[in-house]
């Protein structure tokens, strides 16, 4: 991309991927950018090469990748967010994640790198189904589907049920999924909570069914602690929108 006028597209494309979110896929960011498909393709394979775009593992589409989040985050100071959740990725065998909802739907601002996400589209369309989408569902119940949809067998879908479960969270802070968004997968997620206790974030253990245990006060206990943590950070890249306090 050597050529100014490949490296101002190869910008555009970031930047379009960064306002789709993960799983654009390169029809999308052609339509979206003006770019021809034939030079989109090429760009976008440069760019996964060189590291600033991911393919989702589902090969849906494209997500950004780890330079460019270590070039958004350049300008913050220490204790960083990522230094956090490194250390608590060195405690356990499973994937963490960290995720907020700025303008209301789930954003992922920490990824593993060790372990992929499948059906990561699914998950941040799908908030009642993932653990992770329940911290957000709790701490903003205006955010609840009218027709959750079952993506699973065991996806709850019944709205007493689900909103007796989003209430057990609220007042918790934390939230199970046990094959219900992929079956297969499990997930155990902690809310983060800003300095005034609203609900801004969340921290989320992913891992298979039947190995993830959901229910260990070890991993719940630990998740917390990274959680408080994760609050803590002045200037932490998590602010969300204030939740309820609870």
């Amino acid at each position: 991309m050597s050529e100014p006028g490949a490296a101002s597209r190869a910008l555009e494309l970031l930047e379009a991927v960064a306002r789709i979110g993960p799983g654009a896929t390169a029809q999308e960011l052609s339509r979206t950018t003006g770019i021809p498909s034939a030079t989109a393709y090429r760009l976008l394979n440069v760019l996964v090469a060189d590291g600033y775009l991911v393919r989702i593992s589902d090969l849906s589409g494209f997500a950004l990748g780890r330079r460019t989040r270590e070039l958004a985050g350049a300008a913050e100071g220490p204790p960083q967010l990522a230094e956090v959740v490194a250390g608590i990725r060195g405690r356990v065998r499973f994937g963490l994640f960290v995720a907020d909802w700025p303008a209301g739907t789930l954003r992922l601002v920490d990824r593993d790198p060790d372990h992929e996400l499948p059906g990561e589209r699914t998950l941040l369309a799908h908030p009642h189904a993932s653990a992770m989408g329940k911290i957000m569902l709790a701490a903003q119940p205006e955010l609840v589907p009218d027709r959750p949809r079952a993506l699973t067998r065991h996806t709850v879908t019944a709205g007493v049920a689900l909103a007796a479960e989003l209430r057990t969270v609220a007042r918790t802070g934390v939230a199970t999924e046990v094959d219900e968004l992929r079956s297969g997968r499990s997930s155990v997620a902690v809310a983060v909570r800003d300095a005034a206790g609203g609900v801004v974030a969340c921290l989320a253990a992913l891992g298979p069914t039947g190995r993830l245990p959901v229910t260990d006060p070890d991993l719940t206990a630990l998740l917390r602690a990274g959680a408080d943590r994760i609050g803590g950070l002045a200037g932490a890249r998590t602010p969300g929108q204030r939740g309820r306090r609870t």
